[in-house]
């Protein structure tokens, strides 16, 4: 159940889904004619189809805070047992809705509506059962998509071994340092700042990201989280965010200081 699931929280896309949802609900009566569907003119079933459609979708986003905050919950991480909890109140809210949809504007003032239990049973298990899948498969569909949009704009620092390496948005990795045939890469992951040991070379991490800037032989910074100068005994050092201190070595004290500077200012 805390499995990750694919997930787009982007409004767009669930806007589409329920348009879609509106759409098919609309469609599904029309032709299959459930119950006494059958019974009404012409311009009955383009007045109250419709509406069922319409409660559909409008039911779909109705619930889109509760999945939105339930997504910030999770720290922006959506599990199985997430996608379950979002359908089972979105069920829930629907037959409470097509129900009351029925019984006051449908039937309204007229005598023996169908029963609860023959209206679940004969019209909205078999709605649900049909427009389901329909729902699972656009979350899924967009869900997929957009983690492939993420996957590709991150970067992949690579070590020399099969197995390793680290894949993460360029905006995340904080600075480099050089220890003996590894490299010490510092992230941040989940809001937290973290470590990971790879067997490489500075120099060809150096090579590879143009836009990481050398300030010492041993290191390799991000000047995106470039915070503040700081001197101690004569030596310079870059404050980063998450308080690490980076050498400046004299190598490279006017490339660095030109590049900090205008990217400040």
């Amino acid at each position: 159940m805390k499995k990750k699931y694919p997930f787009d929280a982007s409004l767009k896309h669930h806007l589409i889904i329920a348009l879609g949802l509106a759409v098919w609900i609309f469609v599904f009566l029309y032709f299959t004619e459930p119950l006494d569907v059958a019974e009404f003119y012409e311009s009955e079933k383009l007045i109250y189809l419709p509406l069922y459609g319409l409660l559909g979708g409008f039911c779909y986003l109705l619930f889109l805070p509760i999945q939105y905050f339930m997504y910030k919950r999770n720290n922006e991480n959506w599990f199985v047992q997430s996608e379950l909890l979002f359908f089972l109140i979105f069920i829930l809210g629907c037959t409470i809705s097509a129900r009351a949809l029925y019984l006051f504007v449908i039937v309204a003032n007229e005598p023996n509506p169908y029963t609860l239990g023959y209206h679940l049973k004969a019209i909205l298990l078999p709605a649900f059962s049909t427009i389901l899948p329909i729902i699972i498969f656009g979350r899924f569909a967009f869900g997929k998509y957009k983690n492939k949009k993420t996957e590709a704009l991150k970067i992949e620092i690579k070590g020399e071994g099969n197995y390793e390496g680290l894949r993460l948005f360029f905006n995340d990795l904080i600075c480099i340092q050089s220890s003996d045939n590894y490299i010490e890469v510092f992230y941040i992951s989940g809001g937290q700042l973290k470590k990971n040991l790879i067997r490489n070379k500075l120099s060809v991490i150096a090579d590879e990201f143009p836009d990481l800037l050398r300030t010492h032989r041993s290191y390799l910074m991000n000047p995106f989280h470039f915070l503040q100068w700081k001197t101690e005994k004569s030596k310079l050092f870059v404050v980063l965010f998450h308080h690490i201190e980076v050498p400046v070595s004299r190598t490279y004290q006017n490339d660095v200081k030109a590049i900090l500077n205008s990217t400040t200012e």
